[in-house]
């Protein structure tokens, strides 16, 4: 490579990654934790629920349940189960018919507790772990800002990736190998940050280009449903498959009794290892009523293998059919695979706290990007104002970074002593502890002081989070483990041995200090 390209990659590698430097570190931290977002939910309301892909439901006592509270009759409802807990949600579309009562003319989305029957909305079933994952992706900040944020510091982050690997090709297996720490402090940041980026590199690429897909498809999409569908988004959709075909309502009532578990149960015994994921009910109670069941095979047999069966229920035959195992599209396998390797559910949780501890690094790469690009500039040539200027962006910069872990770890303590806290209130515990503590070490102007806080800080109230649990819950961890509540007693052990790490951290790292 000449210098001059050199240089090219070199500065685009370095300016991309100052200016996306904070918000890729908000988003790997929230991400991280995000892989725990089930277990951190149920973690919060004291319960455990199935660790599984398929919907865990009597749709029969379920439907009985809604039609009393919400009156059915006519409306489209769809049953899915997003996350690992005792909540399914159901969206129910406002009736077609024109009759039905007021209540019915009204959409609703809620969560329904597989077991209780109960329904929240989302507000009321507003969690810490729905917190937290929705933070990885900034929708914390107004639709669509938040997103298309977090969307362009994918792509700026799918940049710095490429122009740093560009910039190391030629000694990518060698720089691999050295660690200096013995050498100045620029050479030490340099070493962390080329190594830990290259054993975490596969996993940032997968996360840059799904990241970007995720939030910005539309912007991307827009320009083709102007020119190819002429702006009717629904055609898209349809042809890409999110929307199904619609059922006419025919306005007569439904006289045949039918049942939603048996139309589930026979799904099910068409292929071996088929999870239900989806279940959707049209014209509920009309005699047009057709019941669309969905799934997908365990992926260790089949990673994408989606299929579905359609009933009619008023003859009870099978309007069509689509074999997962034979019939899988080339969207569905897409689709599917950009889902799986972004959510890393695929893999049990042994994948989950690889995924997490990779998330971590990358948060430490992103730290020691930033370290670099201060050292490397604090020179006696450089003019004292630049500087001092340098020092107090990456200040600023370590401030709002670093105290994300003592902010996410009294935030569990909150939440769990004051269940339920709420949207509103989740929100200003942390955002305004966040917010107080970053200002504190902007101030103090001592990044090792930060640093160490922090550290020792998250390790004293991750110790509580646990016992913050036993003395509200009595639910202590050893207690959940032999009542099989395996959630909450992976939440609360997962706090013991990261507090341990981070604690040890910071004393190898004040004794290092001592040495020198």
């Amino acid at each position: 490579m000449n210098n001059r390209n050199y240089n090219i990659f070199f500065h685009t590698h370095t300016v991309s990654g100052i200016v996306i430097s904070v918000v890729l570190y908000v988003i790997f931290f929230a991400g991280s934790f995000s892989f725990f977002r089930d277990d951190i939910a149920s973690w919060e309301r004291g319960e455990s629920a199935v660790i599984s892909n398929e919907i865990q439901l009597n749709y029969d006592q379920a439907l009985k349940a809604l039609d009393t509270a919400y009156d059915l009759q006519g409306r489209k409802i769809t049953i899915s189960q997003p996350h690992n807990e005792k909540n399914v949600a159901a969206y129910l579309e406002a009736t077609k018919d024109s009759l039905a009562s007021k209540k019915a003319k009204e959409g609703q989305f809620l969560y329904l507790n597989n077991t209780t029957y109960k329904t929240t909305t989302y507000e009321e079933s507003y969690n810490l772990g729905e917190f937290i994952y929705r933070l990885h992706f900034l929708a914390q900040i107004p639709y669509p800002v938040g997103y298309y944020l977090s969307g362009f510091i994918a792509l700026f982050f799918l940049f710095a990736i490429v122009t740093g690997v560009l910039l190391h090709w030629k000694k990518i297996i060698s720089s691999f190998y050295v660690f200096r720490p013995k050498e100045k402090l620029k050479t030490w940041w340099t070493d962390a940050h080329t190594s830990l980026g290259m054993l975490g590199l596969p996993f940032q690429f997968v996360y840059a280009v799904t990241g970007a897909f995720f939030m910005i498809k539309l912007v991307i999409v827009a320009p083709s449903v102007q020119l190819l569908y002429q702006g009717d988004q629904n055609k898209l959709y349809k042809e890409l498959e999110y929307t199904g075909t619609d059922y006419t309502f025919e306005n007569k009532a439904l006289t045949k009794s039918f049942s939603i578990n048996e139309m589930v149960v026979a799904t099910k015994k068409n292929w071996d290892d088929f999870n239900i994921t989806h279940v959707e009910i049209q014209n509920y109670g009309d005699a047009n009523m057709h019941v669309v069941v969905k799934g997908e095979t365990e992926y260790d047999k089949k990673f994408t293998g989606a299929g579905e069966v359609v009933y009619k229920v008023a003859t009870g035959e099978v309007v069509s059919k689509k074999n997962p195992l034979t019939q899988t599209t080339y969207l569905d396998s897409v689709k599917n695979i950009l889902y799986r390797i972004h959510f890393g559910d695929y893999g049990g949780y042994g994948l989950k706290i690889i995924s997490f501890v990779l998330g971590i690094l990358s948060c430490f790469v992103i730290i020691s990007g930033v370290m670099i690009w201060l050292v490397a500039r604090d020179k006696k040539s450089m003019p004292v104002k630049k500087r001092r200027f340098n020092e107090a962006v990456v200040r600023i910069y370590l401030a709002i970074c670093l105290s994300m872990l003592p902010v996410t770890a009294v935030t569990f303590i909150v939440t769990k002593m004051y269940y339920p806290l709420g949207k509103d209130h989740t929100y200003s515990v942390y955002f305004i502890s966040w917010l107080l503590l970053s200002i504190f070490f902007i101030l103090k102007k001592n990044n090792r002081f930060t640093n160490q806080f922090c550290l020792i800080s998250g390790s004293i109230l991750g110790f509580l989070i646990p016992i913050a649990n036993g003395i509200k819950t009595g639910n202590w961890f050893w207690i959940s483990y032999n009542n099989n509540q395996f959630q909450p007693f992976f939440v609360d052990v997962f706090w013991i041995i990261l507090s341990i790490i981070t604690l040890y951290t910071s004393f190898k790292l004040k004794s290092h200090k001592e040495k020198k």
